[in-house]
């Protein structure tokens, strides 16, 4: 599939497709991972003042998103990546996350932290994080370890 131009854009979740496909994300990821062990935030949570939540589009399809939670001054966590099945391994989470590691260094934070499960499907997204310079590291922020889950993080 060849992409068209994409565009990058804050959203402010009120399109039915973009909560549409936000819903689709949140049952997957409760599909794939234990009980109480999903971090996903729902779309009253990506709504707070402290998230800013992206949608990339190609031409009028929703392709994928991702966000930004402030913990501090100094240090923001990734949030809600996620790629359309069909756009997958195209390079669109690679945009979109560079899109957001750059506004992290604008708003001069000095880290970036993320949590991601520890399952078999969550290996291409730790993969992505490594490829960024995303190292491994303990939880953050609220987080517990459990076996579900990883953390990652790094200095910007």
């Amino acid at each position: 599939m060849k992409l068209g131009k994409l565009i990058i854009r804050i959203d402010e979740l009120s399109d039915q497709r973009v909560i549409k496909f936000l819903q689709d994300h949140l049952q997957h990821m409760r599909e794939i991972t234990p009980p109480g062990c999903v971090h996903a935030l729902d779309i009253d949570a990506l709504k707070r003042p402290e998230v800013t939540f992206w949608t990339v589009w190609d031409e009028q399809t929703l392709i994928c998103c991702g966000a930004l939670k402030e913990l501090d001054p100094q240090h923001a966590e990734l949030k809600s990546m996620r790629t359309t099945p069909a756009h997958l391994e195209q390079g669109v989470a690679s945009v979109l996350l560079n899109h957001i590691i750059s506004e992290a260094k604008k708003r001069n934070y000095k880290r970036l932290s993320l949590e991601t499960g520890s399952y078999e499907a969550f290996v291409p997204a730790r993969k992505l994080y490594e490829k960024f310079g995303f190292s491994y590291c303990g939880p953050f922020s609220d987080y517990a370890t459990n076996s579900n889950n990883v953390f990652m993080t790094i200095q910007l």
